[in-house]
């Protein structure tokens, strides 16, 4: 499964989000034990809208998705029960017994997986070094150091561009070599296919 990264929509109607295709990333099948299955990219932070279309893609690999667990701190409003496909799934959620970026699946006969949630607002270069990391078979982050991480590599590439404006501003060159690495780490890779259940 590939992760569709695209910005959020600005002009959607909120009825709509729900028909949209869910941006996620999956490690693959088969692969060891990670502390994340992978990443979800939600574009808003209203569950009952953004679950239906994830369960809809993640049951066919997965399974039937019985219940979902969440953390209060990313989400305004948790629903007990939302409406996907014809029937009522369950969420939860736990504070201090989970990551606060993270969402648990749970299925009665297939198992559990858990997925770092990006924040919607997060800027698409970050999302894709999120998704990326997130499912990548040998990862040995939480989520919570992942987002972590990921502002840090954030907070460098907005410092580089500061140094190279006022140094442009300055009489620096206008351009920098196009072959010449970059100096701060990419916020870009490869997103993970296929799932896998524990």
């Amino acid at each position: 499964m590939m992760a569709t990264i695209s910005h959020p929509p600005t002009t959607e109607a909120d009825d709509r989000l729900s028909s949209l295709s869910p941006r996620l990333s999956l490690a693959p099948i088969g692969s060891a034990p990670a502390l994340l299955d992978g990443a979800w990219w939600p574009r808003s932070r209203d569950l009952e809208a953004e679950l239906p279309s994830l369960v809809a893609v993640l049951e066919p690999l997965w399974g039937r998705i019985t219940r979902v667990t969440v953390n209060p701190a990313q989400w305004p409003v948790i629903p007990r029960k939302v409406p996907v496909a014809g029937r009522l799934m369950h969420v939860g959620w736990f504070r201090d017994e989970q990551d606060p970026h993270e969402l648990l699946l749970l299925s009665y006969h297939v198992g559990r997986w858990n997925l770092l949630v990006v924040p919607p607002q997060t800027a698409p270069d970050s999302a894709a070094w999120l998704m990326a990391a997130a499912s990548d078979p040998r990862g040995t982050s939480s989520a919570s150091r992942l987002m972590e991480e990921a502002e840090r590599l954030r907070m460098l590439r907005d410092a580089d561009r500061a140094v190279e404006a006022v140094w442009d501003s300055e009489g620096g060159h206008g351009s920098r070599d196009a072959a010449a690495p970059p100096r701060v780490p990419a916020m870009t890779g490869t997103v993970g296919q296929q799932p896998r259940g524990r």
